[in-house]
């Protein structure tokens, strides 16, 4: 295996336990009826939500999966 190889499976297993490590640490969503209704009406009636910890959770979610997936086809390739 070469240096730049190995440098990527690195970076790729740091990004899965990175994702892992967030989805863990996110906040489950409420199910059934009440949850619906009392889950809507805070996501309608909250201002801050975009400022809220599950939102930075979420999105580094997000580009955790995104470096995941690029650095999995870049491995492919080499």
């Amino acid at each position: 295996m070469s240096a730049l190889t190995i440098f990527f499976t690195v970076l790729q297993v740091l990004s899965g336990l990175a994702v892992t490590v967030v989805v863990l640490m996110q906040s489950g969503k409420s199910a059934g009826l009440s949850g619906s209704i009392s889950g809507g009406a805070e996501t309608f009636l909250s201002k801050g939500k975009a400022k809220s910890w599950d939102d930075k959770l979420a999105k580094a979610t997000k580009w955790f999966a995104l470096a995941f997936v690029v650095l999995t086809l870049i491995l492919n390739l080499i």
